[in-house]
């Protein structure tokens, strides 16, 4: 099974400039772990400290938010696509 991982311009940087990853996971957790693995620098940028992916740091599987799924254990299968989407701060 075959997922593919966008990559935010920010992030790329630490997964080789690459836009677009592919991974194999049941859910995001394993694949973002999978990346992870690959890609150390990228953990660092994703987590927080204690292991929670960072506030600022948005996930998406097929245009659909995370957070109102099963968080890290939306599960995955063939084809679909993660979107990493890092919050865009505003002010004056």
């Amino acid at each position: 099974m075959t997922v593919m991982v966008e990559m935010p311009s920010a992030l790329r940087q630490f997964a080789d400039n690459q836009d677009e990853l592919d991974s194999d996971g049941k859910d995001v957790e394993e694949v973002l772990a999978d990346l992870c693995g690959r890609f150390p620098e990228l953990k660092q940028n994703l987590y927080e400290d204690e292991g929670s992916i960072r506030n600022f740091i948005n996930i998406y599987v097929n245009d659909e938010d995370i957070r109102y799924a099963d968080g890290m254990q939306t599960g995955l299968k063939d084809g679909d696509r993660i979107q990493i989407v890092p919050s865009i701060a505003g002010g004056y």
